[in-house]
């Protein structure tokens, strides 16, 4: 059976130690091993040359092979500088023509593209202090744009990940609490933020936040399906016989509930379970064990897109790199 990895809540934000002591008994460095890593070498370097000549460079120069394309062709130094130079000529020419308004008012952060469409055939953006209703228009990098009456510019979009601690609510919209998520997010940027991921005031574990909202807002659509594992603790003992049945699947009001994969937590409790699931509808994993007549105890979020907490302590948030951004968005 197919067991699930999830991090024990003891060890959060903690880095594991060693497996062992450099230059040790086991160690290949010491007095024979250099002498036979030695004569390795000489042996390779005097042989390295025999039927090479018409094998491809991929040790240095432009020929250096420096990764993979999507169709798995090996891509060399020379083209890939080149194909940046593209890159960076396309790039240019495009902010040579101006920036598109929906696009301009999006990443300002205060509506989606779609929505942005809407506000200004209102009427509700000028540029240079001129009403602009013209869809496609492009913004120049001189020019002033206004949205209602107030002015806006794009800010460069940012991605946190919170480890999310006991006790604090996800507010929906409008919704009042003496403490939200967004109280634990207050000092992480000046861009309005959007969550990722709702979770409920007893439940911990990973939320996202970004400046993004065209990102937000798919992540956050029921009909995405987004990778997330929990671990889980019930009121008793989880019965195999429960397990088998929610692995299978169930219909929960009419609605059939897929679960890619369930099992014990290795080295923990019999009432312990890491669960799996692709769906972002609310309380979707106390339904699922409340179907089964299970009261979740603990519910911990400890993969949220790819993203794990690893020395990520609870209560605590950091940057997303560029290449989890990247992940993140292929992800779904």
């Amino acid at each position: 059976m197919q067991k699930i990895e999830v991090m024990s809540r003891g060890n959060e934000g903690s880095k594991g130690k060693g497996s062992g002591r450099q230059g040790g008994s086991g160690s290949s460095t010491g007095k024979g091993g250099n002498r036979r890593n030695a004569g390795s070498q000489e042996h390779t370097s005097n042989t390295s040359g025999r039927g090479s000549a018409s094998t491809k460079n991929t040790r240095g120069g432009k020929n250096q092979v420096v990764g993979t394309s999507r169709s798995g062709n090996p891509v060399t130094k020379k083209e890939y500088i080149n194909r940046k130079k593209k890159e960076t000529t396309a790039t240019a020419k495009s902010d040579a023509k101006g920036i598109r308004l929906n696009k301009y008012i999006a990443n300002s952060g205060i509506c989606s593209r779609r929505d942005a469409d809407i506000y200004i055939a209102a009427g509700s953006v000028t540029v240079n202090d001129k009403p602009v209703i013209e869809m496609g228009y492009r913004v120049q990098p001189s020019d002033e744009v206004k949205f209602d009456g107030r002015s806006i510019e794009p800010k460069l979009k940012e991605y946190f990940l919170l480890n999310k601690p006991k006790g604090f609510i996800t507010p929906r919209s409008g919704e009042k609490a003496s403490k939200t998520v967004m109280d634990l997010m207050a000092n992480a940027s000046t861009s309005k933020l959007h969550y990722v991921g709702r979770l409920g005031r007893k439940s911990v574990g990973l939320m996202l936040f970004t400046s993004d909202l065209e990102l937000a807002n798919s992540m956050n659509n029921p009909n995405k399906k987004v990778r997330q594992i929990y671990h889980v603790a019930l009121d008793r003992s989880f019965k195999h016989e429960d397990l088998m049945k929610i692995r299978n699947g169930i219909s929960i009001e009419g609605e059939e509930i897929k679960v890619e994969e369930i099992s014990y937590v290795e080295g923990g409790r019999n009432n312990e379970v890491g669960i799996e699931i692709h769906s972002n509808q609310d309380n979707i994993v106390q339904r699922i064990f409340d179907h089964v007549n299970y009261e979740v105890v603990v519910l911990d979020r400890v993969v949220l897109g790819g993203l794990t907490k690893k020395d990520l302590p609870r209560g605590n948030y950091r940057f997303l790199t560029k290449q989890e951004v990247i992940n993140l968005k292929m992800s779904f």
